[in-house]
């Protein structure tokens, strides 16, 4: 990867345009509020604008500018030709279980969790985690499961900022140590679990998905159920299908086969 004396500056200037704009949530950002937050000078942003404009990067909206819609042409080919992601579309619809439940898709990326994919089930719970969105790691089952790949002194290094333990809920473990006993207790369990620490009432279920490819990065599998419903046992039930989907998922080869975690 190039080091930063190394990038393009005008390509270099265009990424931190469209994250900028990504951070904004939808509101129009004109060339002097970008150039002001970016320490560039306007003449120069408003160059790279025109050219991002051209290929569809983004858009004018008002006096300012948004994200465009050729990113999500593009977002779209990447989850094309990411197997994990369809494999894991193809393994929510065949597995009864959880095919109507709320899953998830996710990697981790430093202290937060980036979700691939999401199937929104059939139950009455809201989908808040769409592809795209990035939750913490400390406190989603998910971003619990993979952490659990890393031993206790990386994630007291990763999460020392308190900034990165946020608490959601009045559930929600935001000590450092709180967080290490934590995902001790992940690793012994064999799988990431939540109780209500980033919705009230939510149990959130996690399962790692083995990397296909030697150096790939691991992927989680999770589930959102309704507390009120959840017991033990079909907490375990739950874990067994997610356990099965991520086989499958590892292995596309096995798509084909009758997985796991049916009724």
């Amino acid at each position: 990867m190039a080091g930063e004396g190394e990038r393009t500056p005008a390509v270099s200037r265009a990424i931190r345009v469209l994250a900028l704009l990504e951070k904004s949530g939808g509101n129009p950002q004109g060339v002097s509020e970008m150039a002001r937050q970016l320490s560039v000078a306007r003449s120069s942003l408003f160059n790279i604008c025109l050219t991002l404009e051209a290929d569809g990067l983004i858009a004018r909206s008002g006096n300012g500018y948004r994200l465009g819609r050729r990113l999500v042409e593009l977002g779209g080919a990447y989850l094309r030709t990411d197997d994990p992601v369809q494999a894991f579309y193809q393994a929510c619809n065949e597995t009864p279980l959880l095919h109507d439940e709320i899953c998830q898709l996710a990697v981790l990326d430093g202290t937060e969790v980036l979700y691939l994919a999401a199937h929104a089930g059939r139950m009455p719970l809201r989908m808040t985690a769409s592809i795209g969105s990035r939750f913490p790691a400390s406190i989603t089952a998910v971003g619990n499961a993979l952490l659990a790949r890393l031993d206790d002194d990386e994630i007291r290094r990763r999460f020392h900022d308190p900034s990165t333990r946020p608490g959601w809920t009045d559930r929600s473990v935001t000590d450092l140590e709180g967080l290490v006993e934590k995902i001790r207790a992940v690793r012994g369990r064999g799988y990431g679990r939540d109780v209500g620490e980033v919705f009230p009432g939510v149990r959130g279920l996690a399962v790692t998905v083995a990397p296909q490819y030697s150096g790939e990065q691991a992927y989680a599998l999770g589930t959102s159920l309704m507390q009120e419903r959840c017991d033990d046992d079909i907490e375990m039930r739950a874990v067994e299908a997610l356990q099965a989907m991520a086989e499958r998922i590892a292995n596309p080869m096995n798509l084909a086969a009758d997985g796991g975690g049916r009724d």
